[in-house]
């Protein structure tokens, strides 16, 4: 994954490089470097799966609403 792609993926999840730093428990300076150097390959598939456990919570606050 290119740093751009992290990028538009972490504009999906509506978190900043801090939020997300704090998430994963990386420093906010290392996430940062990740524009000079080479992404962990752990974190696109984190940051797919943050985007879908946020899509099925708002759906799940969508039923449990109408009940």
């Amino acid at each position: 994954m290119d740093y751009e792609k992290f990028e538009e993926l972490l504009k999906k999840t509506n978190l900043s490089k801090k939020e997300f730093s704090e998430l994963v428990g990386m420093n906010y300076v290392s996430i940062t470097n990740w524009n000079k150097s080479k992404i962990p390959p752990w974190v696109e598939s984190w940051l797919e799966n943050y985007i879908s456990k946020k899509k099925y919570e708002h759906i799940k606050n969508i039923i449990k609403d109408e009940l």
